[in-house]
């Protein structure tokens, strides 16, 4: 086993792991952070993705190892309280989902766009999904959601 310390949804974590223990295990199983889906194990579908140190990463092509000392943040870490995130927001508005199940993977993706684009085009918010696979919609609501949760973030920013 490894000691391993890294920081998850602004929380300090101190566990051990097994050197080929995948970040997604780690998430899912001992840290009970449901939120993040294990979809494809192929690092295909995104619907595992979270934020590690600001930059997506799909967690089940990521060691918990390669982890140390870092900042993960996961669909549980958006929200501010009770507050949603304005990308949970917008998605619900925009019915930007039906099963859920690549939702998480969707958000995390775009909050990473937008903390590096804060009003990207529909273009560049279908290029940033291109790597989150969705099965249920047609992607319009989805770029809609992130096109108003840009709109939210500028609106709070002013």
């Amino acid at each position: 086993m490894i000691p391993l310390k890294l920081e998850v949804n602004g929380k300090a974590v101190a566990t051990e792991v097994a050197p080929a223990t995948l970040l997604i295990d780690l998430l899912r199983g001992p840290l009970a952070l449901t939120g993040t889906h294990a979809g494809c194990d192929t690092a295909q579908c995104g619907a595992c993705t979270v934020l590690l140190d600001g930059e997506a990463v799909k967690s089940c092509s990521v060691l918990a190892v390669q982890a140390q000392g870092r900042r993960v943040t996961t669909v549980e870490g958006l929200a501010q309280g009770d507050r949603l995130h304005p990308l949970q927001q917008a998605f619900m508005d925009c019915h930007g989902l039906q099963c859920g199940f690549c939702t998480p993977g969707m958000m995390m993706t775009s909050a990473c766009l937008l903390a590096k684009n804060p009003q990207p085009s529909q273009a560049e918010i279908q290029h940033a999904l291109e790597g989150n696979l969705c099965r249920c919609t047609g992607y319009v609501k989805i770029v809609a959601a992130v096109q108003q949760a840009a709109g939210t973030l500028a609106g709070a920013q002013a």
